[in-house]
């Protein structure tokens, strides 16, 4: 893992340093079973950034003001979020058309964030499809 990753990792609260690190292997190893190639990984507006060249970025992050969840961002001039509103909107708790709303206290719902990670590190692919394929 890239040092300042690491760093910007164990600034968090343990509760959320195990989420964040759940979602960290989960894009990776998404991106891995795609055949994606290597995983750009960074810090971008202070928050773990991910990217790929056929995808859009995703970003995690866990705040302070919010301390019962962590997020997942993606570029909000995409049509991933609107996406995830349509297919897995009773699902999820999504904000404006950003981000993915994760509860620290509930289990991550893996199937259905697995599915999200994959449309967003795809996205260069899909984002001329209706429902990006689905």
């Amino acid at each position: 893992m890239d040092p300042l990753i690491k760093l910007k990792l164990a600034e968090y609260p343990m509760h959320a340093q195990e989420r964040l690190m759940e979602l960290h292997n989960l894009i990776l190893d998404v991106a891995s079973s795609l055949g994606l190639g290597a995983v750009d990984q960074s810090l971008k507006w202070g928050e773990v950034s991910y990217s790929v060249k056929t995808g859009s970025p995703i970003r995690i992050d866990w705040k302070r003001a919010y301390p019962d969840h962590y997020f997942m961002y993606f570029n909000c001039q995409t049509k991933l979020v609107d996406t995830f509103r349509v297919v897995y909107g009773e699902h999820l708790v999504l904000q404006s058309t950003r981000a993915i709303v994760l509860s620290l206290s509930e289990t991550l719902p893996r199937t259905i964030i697995t599915h999200c990670i994959e449309l967003a590190l795809t996205y260069k692919l899909r984002k001329n499809l209706p429902l990006l394929g689905i």
